[in-house]
C-alpha cells in the first residue's frame, strides 16, 4: 500500500470510548504494517460539549494504552492544525467555493419552521426531512437574505443510487432519493462533521478511513461531497460494532466503556489492547498474543464482521494471564506502584482515614474499597428505613445522569450533584447518601462520601453504583425511559 495514511478523529465531548482504543488500534497496525502513517485528529466542533479537559483525557489514554500517534496536536505535523477549531477558515473557505459552483446554497429557513414541517410530516406520515425550500432561491434573493442567520447545505443528487466500496462487505448501495440536503457549514460558522471530516481527510491525504460499522450509512453523504469536490475518497474499513452481551451497541448504560475504567480498575494497557484485538481479528496460534505479532500477521481482510460481544470475564481471564506469564514479581511490585500504590495516592486517602484509625493496621481494610475493581453492598445495607426497594433504585438511575453531568469531577461537584439528586425526590440528604456509602465502599459505614467519590473517580463510582442497582434487581428498559423523560423535564 503506497503513501498510506490514516487517522483517529475523535470528539473531547467525554471520557474516552473503549471503542476510540479499538479504532486506534486498527489504524496504527495498518500503518506500522504498511510503512504509513497514523495521525490524530481532534475533532472538537461541539462548542457546548467540547472541552479542554477531555481533550487532555483522550491523549492521556491513548499514550497510557501505548498507541503513539506520528502526527497531531501535540507533536505537530506538515498537515496541520490537528484541531477542528483551528481550521474554520479552510472549512468555510471550501463550502464557499461549493456555492460559488452550484453545488451547495444557503439556507435562511429558520428553526420554527423545520420545526413545523418536521411536525407536519409526521402527521401525514411523509419521509421526515428538509424540503428543499431555499434551494431554488434565486441570486436577488439570496443578495436581500445576505445578513440573516443562515446554514449553507450541499445539494445532495435527490436521485439515483449511491455505491459505497468498503473493505471487508463489497458494495453496498443506498438510494439518493432517502437523503437530505445535508448541513455544510451551521449558523454559528462551525462545520457539521459531515463537511469538516471530508475537507480534512482530503486535505491531509488519508488513505484509508478504519472506523465503526454505525458510519456506514453516512458514508453516501460523505461520496456526494467528494464528487462535489472533484475529489477521490479515500478507502473505507468499517469494523464490526463491540457488543453489550444482549447483543445492543456497547454503552454506557450497560458495560464499563470508558479506558479510564479500565486502568483505574488495574488492568494492563496491553491486556486490554490483545482483547480489543480479539473483538475483530481471529486469534495468532493463541489468543494471547503480543504487538509485534499482530502487526507481522495483520491482514486487513481477515478482520471478521460479526459484532463480538465485549465479555468481562473473558478479559478479566485474558488480563490474569499477562499478570501471571508476563510479570515476575518484582515487575509486578512495579506494576502496582505506578497504578496505586504510590505515595501521591495513598497520601490522598490518609485524610479520609486518620481520624478513624486507632492503629497502623486500621489501614489497609478500611482503603480496601479504593483499590477494588469492584465491591459487593448487601442489599440490606443499600437501602435506608422506610423506602422502598423500587424507589431507590430510580434514584440511584437519577445519581448516575446526576453525576455524568458533573463538569469539575471533585469534592465540590459531586456534593452539589447528589444534592440535587436529594431535591429532585424531596428526601432527606442522608436517605441518598446512605445507600451510595454502601454502593462506594461495599459496607453501611466507611469514610466521608464525597471526598471518597471523588477520590475514586467518575468511572468507577458510575460502575459501583450500576452495580448496586443490579444487586437490588435494575430496571427495565421500560421504567429507565420513564423516569428519564420527568427527569429531563424537571432538569
Amino acid at each position: 500500500m503506497k503513501d498510506l495514511r490514516v487517522r483517529i478523529a475523535p470528539s473531547p465531548t467525554g471520557p474516552v470510548h473503549v471503542g476510540t482504543a479499538y479504532q486506534a488500534l486498527f489504524d496504527l497496525v495498518l500503518a506500522r504494517k504498511f510503512g504509513g502513517k497514523f495521525v490524530l485528529r481532534i475533532e472538537d466542533t461541539d462548542q457546548v460539549r467540547s472541552r479542554k479537559e477531555y481533550e487532555d483525557q483522550l491523549l492521556q489514554a491513548l499514550s497510557w494504552l501505548g498507541l503513539e500517534w506520528d502526527e497531531g496536536p501535540d507533536v505537530g505535523g506538515e498537515y496541520g492544525p490537528y484541531r477542528q477549531s483551528e481550521r474554520l477558515e479552510i472549512y468555510q473557505w471550501h463550502a464557499k467555493e461549493l456555492v460559488e459552483a452550484g453545488h451547495a446554497y444557503p439556507c435562511f429557513c429558520s428553526a420554527e419552521r423545520l420545526d413545523a414541517l418536521r411536525a407536519e410530516q409526521m402527521q401525514t406520515k411523509e419521509r421526515v426531512g428538509y424540503d428543499g425550500h431555499c434551494r431554488a432561491l434565486s441570486a436577488q434573493e439570496v443578495e436581500r437574505k445576505s445578513g440573516e442567520d443562515h446554514v449553507v447545505r450541499l445539494k445532495m443528487p435527490g436521485e439515483g443510487r449511491c455505491v459505497v466500496k468498503d473493505r471487508l462487505r463489497g458494495e453496498i448501495e443506498f438510494d439518493f432519493a432517502q437523503m437530505d440536503d445535508q448541513v455544510l457549514i451551521k449558523s454559528d460558522g462551525f462545520p457539521t462533521y459531515h463537511m469538516a471530516v471530508v475537507v480534512d481527510d482530503y486535505l491531509m491525504e488519508i488513505s484509508h478511513v478504519v472506523r465503526g460499522e454505525e458510519w456506514i450509512t453516512s458514508t453516501p453523504k460523505h461520496l456526494a461531497l467528494y464528487a462535489a469536490f472533484g475529489w477521490e475518497p479515500p478507502e473505507y474499513i468499517h469494523l464490526p460494532l463491540l457488543l453489550n452481551p444482549d447483543g445492543s451497541k456497547m454503552s454506557k448504560r450497560r458495560n464499563p466503556t470508558s479506558v479510564e475504567y479500565y486502568r483505574r480498575a488495574g488492568y494492563l494497557p496491553w491486556a486490554l489492547l490483545n482483547y480489543l484485538a480479539l473483538m475483530a481479528y481471529p486469534p495468532i496460534d493463541e489468543e494471547k498474543f503480543s504487538f509485534a505479532q499482530l502487526i507481522e500477521d495483520f491482514e486487513p481482510d481477515k478482520i471478521n464482521l460479526g459484532g463480538s460481544i465485549f465479555d468481562m470475564e473473558k478479559l478479566n481471564w485474558l488480563n490474569g494471564r499477562y499478570l501471571r506469564e508476563d510479570r515476575t514479581p518484582e515487575e509486578l511490585l512495579q506494576e502496582l506502584k505506578g497504578w496505586l500504590l504510590n505515595d501521591d495516592y495513598l497520601g490522598e486517602m490518609l485524610p479520609l482515614l486518620q481520624a478513624r484509625m486507632e492503629t497502623l493496621g486500621d489501614f489497609m481494610p478500611r482503603v480496601a474499597f479504593f483499590l477494588a475493581r469492584q465491591v459487593e453492598p448487601g442489599a440490606e445495607d443499600l437501602v435506608p428505613k422506610k423506602r422502598e426497594v423500587e424507589e431507590v433504585v430510580a434514584m440511584l438511575q437519577t445519581t448516575v445522569w446526576s453525576l455524568d453531568e458533573v463538569l469539575q469531577w471533585d469534592k465540590e461537584g459531586v456534593e452539589t450533584a447528589l444534592r440535587g439528586v436529594a431535591e429532585y425526590w424531596e428526601w432527606p440528604v442522608r436517605d441518598v447518601t446512605v445507600p451510595l456509602i454502601a454502593a462506594l465502599t461495599g459496607v453501611r459505614v466507611g469514610p466521608p462520601l464525597f471526598e471518597s467519590a471523588a477520590l475514586l473517580g467518575r468511572d468507577l463510582t458510575r460502575m459501583r453504583i450500576l452495580d448496586a442497582m443490579a444487586v437490588l434487581g435494575g430496571l427495565s428498559k421500560k421504567k429507565a425511559a420513564k423516569l428519564e423523560k420527568v427527569w429531563k423535564q424537571k432538569g
